[in-house]
């Protein structure tokens, strides 16, 4: 396995879900169980109906926001029970990464239930004489996720009810002290998708990926508690950084392998690159 591939594989270590009790909220599936979340949701017959198919939200919950305040309601129990840390942010509940919007639910309890989440991770960039340079943020030893690792210049979840473009601008003023106008110029470049199972659960991850090419003399600042300080470095450098070692956040590993396969520093058109860009979007 290259020293690239070993990223993506360890966002994709989920070989088979047949293990997982399935999710449903009507005819639509959102979700994949443990089967210790599954036995404590039979406490919950009003809500939480089981048949051969699995576990599905009530069918008398037929609006968004009657299915939002049952899940808000169990998620809480739940929560403490020590299932999961409920975050205080709703997300948006789907089917699909681009479908309808069925509920929504505490970003924490997102991975318990095997619901999708969606996120936005900018490449802050800056072309110099000798070379594309990368802004790249150190996140606080205090985070939950990652703490201390590298970062992308921004990033952020998708909170229920806004759109990709919203939350980028959002999470840069946040972040880095990123003005909107400047934040506005940033250019759509794909996404990176994976399934990865830890002790949340599973998580199920649409990351949009976007490219900010800022002015030489503009520095970004941490605005919030999440980053400690941002850093410029040649982009070689940060592709050292992926290849060699496991000093950055373990999903920012993807966003950055598509920046180097888009940047030719890593062929596309060889076997690695084809096996790398097919295993970028291996999620839901």
């Amino acid at each position: 396995m290259s020293p690239f591939q070993r990223h993506i594989a360890a966002c994709n270590n989920l070989p088979s879900p047949a293990h997982l009790v399935p999710f449903r909220i009507g005819e639509a599936q959102v979700g994949w169980l443990s089967t210790d979340l599954a036995r404590a949701l039979t406490f919950f017959p009003r809500d939480i109906h089981f048949d051969g198919r699995g576990a599905a939200l009530a069918g008398r919950l037929r609006s968004p926001d009657a299915r939002s305040e049952a899940l808000a309601a169990i998620a809480r129990s739940l929560s403490d029970r020590g299932f999961f840390r409920l975050r205080g942010e709703a997300f948006d509940v789907r089917a699909g990464a681009e479908g309808p919007v069925l509920a929504t639910l505490d970003r924490g309890a997102l991975p318990a239930f095997g619901i999708i989440a969606q996120g936005v991770h900018v490449n802050g960039r800056v072309r110099r004489p000798d070379g594309l340079h990368l802004w790249i943020g150190w996140r606080a030893r205090n985070k939950s996720v990652a703490p201390g690792k590298l970062d992308n210049l921004i990033a952020g979840g998708i909170p229920a009810g806004l759109s990709p473009e919203e939350t980028l601008v959002k999470e840069a003023g946040e972040e880095a002290s990123i003005p909107p106008d400047l934040a506005l110029r940033a250019r759509r470049v794909g996404r990176v998708s994976y399934i990865m199972a830890n002790e949340e659960g599973t998580r199920r991850d649409m990351l949009h990926c976007y490219d900010l090419d800022l002015p030489e003399d503009f520095t970004p600042r941490p605005h919030d508690d999440e980053v400690e300080r941002f850093e410029l470095w040649p982009v070689r450098r940060v592709l050292e950084m992926v290849r060699d070692t496991d000093k950055v956040k373990f999903n920012v590993n993807l966003v950055l392998i598509d920046l180097f396969l888009r940047e030719g520093l890593i062929d596309p058109l060889t076997e690695e690159g084809r096996r790398l860009r097919a295993g970028l979007d291996a999620g839901p």
